[in-house]
């Protein structure tokens, strides 16, 4: 039998098991329905409702000073006041919808096959990794249907409505396939381009979580696809959640044959279920009926069938199922690449962090997920951290013995002509990393940048790359007289992270309380608990709440950012590690992250006269808060003077640029650019560097050929 004539007849009977289901959950919408007339515009359970708001400010889903505007005033229980969050969820969407949509249909391909001298289409997949595509079972029943499909991304008009070139993949089944009949789903590796990067690395991927709170019954849906095997087509407004099944959801919306594999986004772009069938009106007897009223029989079109809703299987089901299956450590890691929110790492918390991990064994190419460990950190794996950042392993209070600094990277000598000189400087939690396999991560979310913006690429070793990790690890771990104990750390994860006390506490303190200022916090709001301060612990509880890190990972970035602006022995130690690894003459450009952005200012003022800095660009940085760029070597916030240009790129969900734009603080000529990283990504310097706009920056004025 034809895959396509396969496919067919699979979907149909998805579809009369959906009008099944549909016909079951009929009590449900009912009820909805008069929760609806009623005046209720979310008519959901109250813990959904509150785990929607939730995650809704935890990941600025709406604006904080739009959620104090709504409730301000107003004596709200608290479903009402979630409802009241919802609707302005709902009815505003900030300036980054568009482009965030934009962003997620990238990841969006048309599936086809080739059978019998054609190549018809079949349906709609989606990257949930870098290399891993999600459609449906009855798209991909087996392995060998796979092995005769192709992918084709950017299959889609551009936006002066003019065709675009699609971009086709092959598919590698045999290397990873996983599929599901009774959850209509199948998971298989997309074959890497002709230059060995995995697709994701040129189209992205979206980061599936398995948490709750992503929709409510009524919120609208949104969906990207290929309907009939059209160029992509989007769906949004006059689209809501109608029932929420255990597996399933029910929705309306626009959709076609060839739909079946689709994305069905929330207005914030994260997936809540992977799109499988419409719903086909019935009989009593369960029969399909046609739009005319006659029953639909086997030879009839599609599109000659009533369709009243549709179904979609739910993400988090999908991730909780892939959970439980016995794969090889292979297939294992190539799951885990899907990030921390699926659920689907190997069971270990890496410690926070803002770069790639290393890439899984036997896997050429590999590219992990990025981005700061998400909210909600394992016992465990929060104790390991903060024993390592407080001078303890996670057995006891000895402190290991320091393994010996490892050094930055210069450039190929001839890189550029020899007289101009790219530089990155990276920032806090890189100790124990190889300076080769960052500088080549730095380099590959450059590149990704470049491309998008059609300039050239360069090559890692063409980058100088100071490394001082390991220096400014040690140079922490020494200023702790008194290791922490386990109990300690147990009693209070984020405590232990933070500075003991002195001046470089006040600082902490300081930096915690100003940027959770800065990001809204209301004054006076207060949540008592041992162990740190009420003023200190409820910034720290807003940050975390606002921003989605957690409460040890913002901990751990501003009581870094205090020891090396306080301490310093600390400061000289790693300024004197990095001026180990720069340029004595030539033209500079200084390519600045987190940490790193406040270093690169202090190295300013010590690079040799000879050097000529044409480029600074910081990205994710702390230096719009008052406490930090008070005390920089430069003397505050003014920009150097021997800096030709300086340009700065911020994410609004980035906790470490809270006090972004720097224009509204620093003196002097400076571009800005507000950039849309990812959920999970924000303060990635990956995801900095791929957007076209920053690349474009570096490129015009750094050393591309």
């Amino acid at each position: 039998m034809d895959i396509s004539v396969e496919v067919r007849e699979s979907a149909l009977r998805h579809a009369q098991a959906a009008a099944d289901r549909y016909r079951r959950s009929d009590a449900d919408r009912e009820d909805a329905r008069r929760r609806r007339e009623h005046g209720e515009a979310f008519p959901d359970a109250p813990d959904m409702l509150a785990a929607r708001t939730a995650r809704l400010i935890q990941r600025h889903g709406v604006p904080v000073e739009a959620v104090m505007d709504t409730t301000r005033g107003d004596c709200l229980d608290r479903p009402a006041m979630h409802e009241r969050i919802l609707g302005v969820a709902k009815d505003l969407q900030a300036w980054s919808f568009l482009p965030r949509g934009a962003r997620a249909a990238r990841t969006v391909a048309r599936i086809s096959v080739r059978e019998n001298g054609h190549e018809p289409p079949i349906g709609t997949g989606f990257l949930v990794s870098p290399r891993l595509l999600l459609t449906n079972h009855h798209v991909f029943p087996h392995p060998e249907a796979a092995r005769q499909a192709f992918v084709e991304f950017d299959a889609q008009v551009t936006v002066d409505n003019m065709l675009d070139l699609p971009r086709r993949f092959t598919l590698e089944p045999d290397v990873f396939f996983v599929a599901d009949e009774g959850l209509d789903f199948a998971l298989v590796l997309v074959s890497a381009d002709a230059y060995g990067r995995p697709a994701g690395q040129t189209f992205g991927w979206n980061r599936l979580s398995v948490q709750l709170g992503k929709l409510v019954i009524g919120e609208p849906v949104n969906i990207i696809g290929h309907p009939s095997g059209r160029l992509k087509e989007i769906s949004i407004r006059e689209n809501r959640l109608e029932a929420r099944l255990d597996h399933f959801i029910q929705y309306q919306t626009d959709t076609e044959p060839g739909s079946s594999g689709s994305p069905v986004f929330n207005d914030q772009w994260e997936v809540t279920a992977l799109h499988h069938s419409g719903v086909p009106r019935t009989d009593g007897q369960g029969r399909i009926l046609r739009r005319d009223g006659a029953i639909w029989q086997a030879g009839d079109d599609d599109d000659d069938v009533d369709w009243i809703s549709n179904e979609g299987v739910r993400i988090s089901v999908i991730l909780k199922h892939l959970a439980t299956l016995r794969l090889d450590g292979v297939r294992r890691a190539l799951l885990a690449e899907m990030g921390p929110e699926s659920g689907l790492g190997d069971g270990l918390t890496p410690q926070p962090s803002t770069e790639p991990t290393t890439p899984p064994v036997g896997l050429p190419g590999a590219m992990p997920q990025t981005g700061a460990t998400p909210p909600g950190l394992p016992g465990e794996a929060a104790v390991a951290t903060a024993a390592a950042r407080a001078g303890a392993p996670p057995g006891g209070t000895a402190v290991r013995a320091a393994a010996p600094a490892r050094r930055g990277l210069a450039a190929n000598p001839g890189a550029f002509g020899g007289d101009r000189h790219l530089v990155f400087l990276h920032g806090r939690s890189q100790q124990g990393r190889d300076p080769e396999q960052l500088r080549r991560y730095w380099t590959a979310g450059l590149n990704g940048g470049l491309t998008r913006a059609g300039l050239p690429t360069i090559e890692p070793a063409d980058v100088w790359f100071p490394f001082y990790g390991d220096r400014l690890a040690q140079a922490l771990q020494g200023r702790e007289a008194i290791p922490r104990t386990r109990e300690e750390i147990v009693a209070d994860p984020a405590e232990a992270a933070a500075p003991r006390a002195g001046t470089t506490r006040r600082l902490y303190e300081q930096l915690i309380v100003e940027a959770a200022g800065r990001t809204g916090m209301p004054a006076g709001r207060a949540v008592p608990q041992e162990g740190l301060d009420d003023a200190v612990h409820q910034g720290l509880g807003w940050l975390a709440a606002t921003t989605g890190l957690d409460r040890l990972v913002i901990a751990a970035v501003f009581g870094d950012v205090a020891a090396y602006l306080d301490d310093q022995p600390i400061r000289e130690s790693v300024l004197d590690c990095v001026m180990e690894t720069l340029p004595q003459s030539g033209r500079l450009t200084l390519v600045s992250h987190s940490l790193g952005t406040v270093v690169a200012m202090d190295v300013l003022t010590r690079l040799d006269p000879g050097v000529n800095v044409g480029l600074l660009v910081t990205a994710g940085s702390p230096l719009g808060l008052d406490s930090v760029f008070q005390r920089l070597l430069c003397g505050g916030p003014k920009r150097p003077d021997r800096v030709v240009r300086w340009f700065n790129a911020w994410c609004p969900t980035d906790p470490v640029s809270v006090g972004c734009p720097l224009g509204d603080h620093w003196q002097g000529e400076l571009t800005e650019a507000p950039v849309a990283n990812p959920v999970g990504g924000a303060h990635d310097i990956e995801e900095y560097l791929a957007h076209p706009e920053v690349a474009q920056v570096i490129s015009v004025l750094a050393p591309v050929s």
